[in-house]
């Protein structure tokens, strides 16, 4: 696969932005052209417009990189959009417009019924309603695609195998979600210490909303979202990074708790058979201890883009429960929108020399 897709990263000094730059320092098949934040930054080197959070160093080759404001004319064929969903919407919209692929982190396009949220693993059929989106907006070259929240993410991608092979008809999830997932500067200190913050904004609508999309089906010109109910309760943990997530689930057809562990455990998908760059080898890491996963020891898994799932045992109330593990800034974000434009590239949406 040629490594010449040159692509910008829209708000690339924020927590999100960051992480994009990152991860994609020596990506084989794209190359970071563009980087693009508020007024306030534009026009200062990379180096100087960001204060750098990760800890990891700040690359050489971007450290002079002069950032740019977020309009089209970035010399670029892609971009990733880290922007908060404030100013997402428009921005992404009028890059779309100018015949830019956009794959955007932000909730705004989410649920529109012309653009793919996506998964690789999960729904990669879904990319097939970008031509009918570029029809029905007027897009030439460009188009939206999207990747679902962070929480949504750990628990769609552990659903899918046993949506797959047993059904599912109830989904009841408790999520503990660490800091990072809050931006920066994030929760104040005073709020966060010594306690639980048992409510995030929004939340637990875009789970319950995005988790039947994404396991819905695509006809080409819409979405029916899948028919299973799901109930999710948020909360705001003193955690770094790693969203955990408690998870039960009632089936369609019966299993014993082998079934289920053998069919997470051997899950594979599109992204696998790709062998696209940023695809875990194995995107579901079955944990057989009793205290496992935990976000300490279990988020950097497959360099951060699998899922990790531990205490798989039965539920006296509906069928089955375990615990979800995911890394919310890499699987959770940057990184799914990275293997997302890889899944793009290799389907054939994405056009060079725009």
């Amino acid at each position: 696969m040629s490594n010449n897709i040159r692509v910008g990263i829209l708000g690339a000094t924020g927590a999100v932005g960051q992480r994009f730059v990152e991860l994609l320092q020596g990506h084989p098949w794209f190359t970071v052209t563009a980087l693009a934040a508020s007024e306030r930054s534009a026009g200062k080197p990379y180096a100087e417009a960001a204060t750098w959070r990760l800890d990891t160093p700040m690359p050489e080759s971007v450290k002079g990189q002069v950032v740019q404001p977020c309009v089209p004319g970035l010399p670029c064929d892609l971009v990733f959009s880290g922007l908060d969903s404030s100013v997402a919407g428009p921005i992404e919209n009028a890059f779309a417009s100018a015949g830019y692929a956009v794959i955007s982190n932000s909730k705004n396009h989410r649920m529109d019924q012309d653009v793919p949220l996506v998964i690789p693993e999960v729904n990669p059929d879904h990319m097939a309603i970008i031509p009918h989106q570029q029809k029905q907006r007027g897009f030439d070259r460009g188009f939206i695609a999207t990747n679902p929240n962070c929480s949504t993410i750990g628990l769609t991608l552990a659903l899918k195998p046993l949506a797959d092979h047993f059904g599912l008809r109830t989904v009841m999830v408790t999520t503990m979600q660490a800091l990072s997932g809050a931006g920066y500067p994030g929760v104040p200190s005073l709020e966060i210490l010594d306690n639980v913050l048992p409510y995030i904004d929004d939340e637990e609508d875009k789970m319950e909303r995005e988790s039947l999309k994404l396991l819905g089906v695509c006809d080409g010109t819409g979405f029916k979202p899948a028919s299973m109910a799901i109930s999710a309760q948020c909360n705001r943990v003193h955690v770094q990074d790693g969203h955990m997530e408690c998870v039960s689930v009632a089936l369609e057809k019966r299993a014993d708790t082998q079934d289920v562990i053998e069919v997470l455990r051997s899950f594979t998908a599109l992204p696998q058979e790709l062998d696209l760059p940023f695809a875990p080898r194995r995107p579901i890491i079955v944990r057989d201890e009793p205290d496992r996963p935990q976000p300490r020891f279990d988020r950097n898994v497959e360099q951060g883009m699998a899922v990790s799932v531990g205490r798989v045992r039965p539920c006296p109330v509906l069928d089955f429960k375990c615990v979800i593990l995911s890394h919310n800034t890499i699987r959770g974000a940057a990184g799914a929108a990275i293997l997302n434009a890889e899944l793009l590239q290799a389907q054939g949406y994405l056009k060079r020399d725009r």
